[in-house]
């Protein structure tokens, strides 16, 4: 054999070998990362056995017989207090409120107290800000004294809202709406110029300043006389909590808003309120929640992930994590699921598993937002089997430059790591599949979009300052697409 052709042969055995070994790369790497997109899956059946359902003595207590009346006109705020007082001092149960409407203003649970609401029950909640007395709370992860929220427990334990009936907060363009004020995009609900609003100097910017200087909360008195809208659903610093069954209509601010929780299940609750901030779902600060079988119509995000705001935040310390979402359907809203903005304690292992998301009102499916003044982090979100009929902007939307009430710059660098999305299908993504912009100095890393089915949308990325991207079996616009550069 000619030199020439030992050398031919030699080649054509190095490239083969090469070829060889760079496939097998290639398998163990698809391999590797089958594994390490399964390993955060097998931590969800440990987090949900950890999240405990409250238990109910068998015991009722009928409103009307603390002589509430059902005529929709009687203001009954005692008659609730009474009869949960008497059943949480005789060791718990279920407060019943039967078929009929209740005209009532805030509502607060005590240990142990199930309300109930029999099918045909509705709980009208008063309008005048005189019925909310003062209350230690929150407002855009700040913490307050404010008007209470419509339904409120402090620091209790084992408590529940269930039932069939309605819960409605009356809010509209005539009352608690108009306190938003006009905003960037041009919704009023209701607001005209002299009216009072949230941005007045003596109201949420007075609060942000107070939050920046570590005023005690004792001292950020608002409540009468400020127009700071209160939460309608906010168990506070409770563990054990229940919402099953009920439809929430109407809200003034944000729907359910469990802040510092442990153990917070959210099961078949329909929430239709289109008024501004109205987000669904808001756990802040909180531990173990699961939120299921839901339907989310909203004014604002769907389920929007929290932990504090700016300096508050970072002092509070408190992370959210091990947050289920499973089987729920999300129309109109700014988000389906969404982390932020106000996430300064940084929230981790976010599930999200067989939901619905569609409607041309929607924004996007899957959003993380802050800035350089926020800062935080987000760590482990983890998406599967999700079916996206139509959204505006993009199936997930990763922003750390987000924007809201003038500068938002500042030396808090966030971090925002190790988001999957797996089994997607999508009829129509508006703007684009991925929009991510991070930081030069904190770049967005490790996004995995693994088979992934996107039948329309304008473009497939929009990327700025991120690393580890890994696109996998994933067709857009009826093409496979290679690695993004």
């Amino acid at each position: 054999m000619s030199n020439r052709i030992q050398k031919l042969f030699k080649y054509r055995s190095l490239l083969l070998i090469g070829i060889l070994f760079l496939g097998s790369c290639k398998t163990n790497n698809n391999v590797m990362l089958s594994k390490k997109l399964k390993e955060p899956w097998k931590n969800l059946k440990q987090i949900e056995r950890a999240i405990k359902e409250p238990f109910f003595r068998d015991a009722n207590y009928n409103v009307i017989a603390y002589g509430a009346n059902p005529d929709g006109k009687t203001l009954n705020t005692e008659s609730f207090k009474k009869a949960i007082l008497s059943c949480s001092k005789e060791g718990g149960g279920k407060v019943v409120v039967p078929k009929g409407i209740y005209l009532t203003g805030a509502i607060h649970l005590e240990d142990n107290v199930n309300l109930h609401l029999e099918e045909g029950a509705e709980i009208r909640f008063s309008i005048n800000p005189d019925d909310y007395p003062l209350v230690y709370t929150s407002f855009e992860g700040m913490e307050l004294m404010n008007y209470s929220p419509l339904i409120y427990a402090y620091k209790k334990k084992n408590i529940a809202v269930t039932g069939k009936g309605i819960l409605n907060g009356q809010a509209n363009e005539s009352n608690w709406w108009t306190w938003k004020g006009s905003d960037s995009e041009g919704n009023l609900y209701g607001f005209k110029k002299g009216m009072p609003s949230q941005k007045d100097k003596l109201n949420l910017p007075a609060l942000m300043e107070m939050a920046d200087n570590d005023v005690p909360i004792e001292k950020r008195i608002f409540g009468k006389g400020h127009y700071l809208r209160p939460n309608f659903f906010e168990p506070f610093g409770c563990e054990n909590v229940l919402i099953q069954g009920v439809k929430v209509i109407d809200a003034p601010f944000w729907i359910l808003h469990p802040i510092k929780c442990t153990n917070v299940i959210v099961d078949g609750v329909n929430i239709q309120s289109h008024g501004p901030n109205n987000d669904g779902c808001d756990p802040e600060y909180s531990k173990n929640v699961l939120i299921k079988n839901c339907t989310f119509n909203t004014g604002d995000d769907c389920i929007a992930i929290k932990a504090g705001r700016d300096n508050e935040g970072r002092k509070v310390g408190i992370t959210s994590e091990n947050i289920i979402v499973r089987n729920c359907n999300m129309i109109d809203g700014h988000g389906g699921v969404v982390i932020g903005s106000e996430m300064s304690a940084g929230v981790k292992n976010v599930y999200v598993e067989d939901c619905v998301m569609d409607s041309p009102n929607l924004d996007r499916a899957i959003r993380i937002k802050t800035n350089t003044k926020r800062g935080g982090f987000v760590d482990g979100v983890y998406v599967r089997n999700i079916k996206v009929g139509k959204v505006k902007e993009a199936v997930l939307r990763i922003n750390m430059h987000y924007s809201v009430y003038g500068n938002q710059t500042g030396n808090f660098i966030p971090k925002i790591s190790n988001v999957y999305l797996e089994n997607i299908t999508v009829r129509d993504a508006g703007k684009y599949a991925i929009y991510a912009d991070g930081l030069e100095n904190s770049k967005i890393d490790n996004v995995v979009f693994k088979n992934v089915k996107i039948d329309t949308v304008k473009e497939a990325f929009n990327l700025e300052y991120i690393t580890n991207l890994q696109v996998i079996d994933t067709y857009i616009n009826n093409k496979k697409i290679d690695q993004p550069n």
